[in-house]
């Protein structure tokens, strides 16, 4: 076989791997909701933010399991995942993390999300957390792991969030946070089952 024959079946292959994949992509039903532990799962690379005492990565799983069986207790369709994920298509995505500092305590809670169609959701979640969380509060997509995070392109989420739920470097956050960490996953349910038109009760706090 020949340059020319070669290079020929392979474009022909390509062309025809791109047309079953876009057909698989298409035919395939979104998840409803998809719950991601950041950094789960990672034994290198960016294995999450570490204090003395805790491990976000920890933390993430913690409050990412809380608020996947408080969704399906109000029968609310959820796939848990890991911080490694394969192409999926949802309607709403919520990535759970806790943020660090060189110096401690100067973070606290954040938001990221991909684009403007997140950004009504993201601002309901931000108004009921504010209301809560008594520290910091950064900007919106702060940092670029905020504004370009990695999950972003293998989840394609109509709304996709990335909470950053406090400074777990910063021992009066985390002395705030750890007896709390139930209760804002019930907050982060709640919200997504709002988002979704749900008539769920809010939880006391």
């Amino acid at each position: 076989m020949n340059i020319k024959n070669k290079a020929a079946t392979f474009f022909a292959l390509l062309i025809i791997f791109l047309m079953a994949f876009i057909l698989y992509w298409g035919t395939t039903k979104p998840i409803e909701i998809v719950i991601q532990a950041g950094h789960e799962g990672r034994t290198s690379g960016n294995t999450g933010a570490q204090s003395k005492r805790y491990r976000e990565a920890e933390w993430n799983v913690y409050v990412a399991n809380a608020v996947a069986r408080q969704l399906k207790a109000w029968d609310i369709d959820v796939k848990r995942v890991p911080a490694k994920v394969g192409f999926m298509r949802a309607k709403i995505a919520v990535a759970i993390h806790f943020d660090s500092a060189k110096t401690p305590c100067h973070s606290g809670a954040s938001i990221g999300y991909p684009s403007t169609k997140s950004f009504a959701f993201a601002q309901q979640w931000k108004k009921l957390y504010k209301n809560y969380f008594p520290y910091t509060w950064h900007e919106d997509n702060f940092t670029k792991n905020l504004q370009k995070y990695y999950a972003y392109k293998w989840i394609h989420a109509d709304k996709f969030l990335v909470l950053e739920l406090g400074e777990i470097t910063c021992d009066k956050q985390t002395k705030w946070l750890k007896p709390r960490l139930k209760k804002i996953a019930h907050l982060i349910a709640y919200s997504i089952a709002k988002e979704l038109g749900k008539d769920v009760k809010k939880p006391l706090l």
